[in-house]
């Protein structure tokens, strides 16, 4: 009895311990690890069935499972680092669970793995762009007139103008990408904004960080860039404006300007018919940007 007892209890600890399971996402990656002779799965089909049954059964079991992206290359980096031998199972767990600390993961929730595989890719982009744009705020140091931290003022300024971007937008869902261009490649950044029923407005922090850290860089390094929004409400058309990046500041885009950045095929120059039922327009006043001093 008191066997049995304990088999119980283990059971129910099972399911108060959650784990992470680091996803191996295409064939290149899982041919990457095919080479160490502990990881046995022979095909990345397979694999991913594999993992997807695991999965289910854990949900099953009412246990919580997260999954994390797991970088092969980042994982040699990782045990290169540690003294850890990278063809053990040991150490591809102690890889995860520095994912699971750490890295960019999202919680297993029932969908099938075609449809989580996108969600948990843009939420590793999400925050390397993040940390890639936070590292060069952090490079800029202070200012050689004036003292004031470039990167830190540039990021509270970020703040101030989409708060008031938000703030005067029309009421309904909203959806922002800001671009920023620059050496060595172009960040782009997304933003959702959608209210609830009693016009309050819902935002994912990790996004809005991610958001205002590419804002701020722009600014803070005066570099090309824009920032557009689309507001959707029901029984209006849908509203589409934008500004550019002038200087440290957020220049209006035309109502012109905005159709034919929609409506006019990036590679080949072409015009595209415009959507039905889309209003493409100037952006509201922003009022008095507050352009501080030019940082040094």
């Amino acid at each position: 009895m008191a066997h049995t007892d304990h088999r119980t209890m283990r059971r129910v600890l099972r399911r108060e311990i959650a784990g992470t399971i680091g996803l191996l996402t295409d064939e290149h990656d899982f041919r990457a690890m095919r080479r160490y002779r502990t990881f046995t799965f022979e095909d990345h089909p397979t694999y991913l069935r594999q993992i997807e049954a695991l999965l289910r059964t854990r949900a099953a079991e009412g246990t919580h499972t997260t999954l994390a992206l797991f970088d092969p290359e980042e994982y040699t980096e990782f045990c290169t680092d540690t003294g850890l031998d990278p063809d053990s199972p040991a150490s591809r767990t102690r890889f995860t669970a520095e994912l699971a600390a750490i890295g960019a993961t999202i919680p297993y929730d029932g969908r099938p793995l075609t449809d989580l595989v996108p969600d948990l890719v843009d939420e590793a982009v999400r925050q390397a762009t993040w940390e890639y744009a936070s590292t060069l705020l952090a490079r800029l140091g202070p200012c050689h007139t004036c003292g004031e931290d470039i990167g830190r003022a540039a990021f509270t300024r970020a703040s101030r103008l989409l708060t008031r971007i938000l703030d005067t937008a029309p009421p309904g869902d909203r959806h922002l990408v800001c671009s920023v261009s620059g050496p060595p490649e172009t960040l782009i950044t997304v933003l959702h904004a959608d209210q609830d029923s009693e016009g309050t407005t819902r935002l994912d922090e990790a996004e809005v960080l991610e958001f205002t850290s590419v804002l701020a860089l722009g600014l803070a390094t005066r570099s090309p860039g824009g920032l557009v929004m689309r507001t959707s409400a029901p029984g209006t058309p849908d509203r589409i404006y934008g500004w550019r990046l002038r200087g440290d500041s957020l220049a209006p885009l035309t109502a012109a300007e905005v159709f034919d950045a929609y409506c006019t095929d990036v590679e080949s120059g072409d015009l595209i018919s415009p959507e039905s039922d889309v209003d493409y327009c100037a952006p509201p006043d922003l009022g008095d940007q507050e352009t501080p001093g030019h940082h040094h």
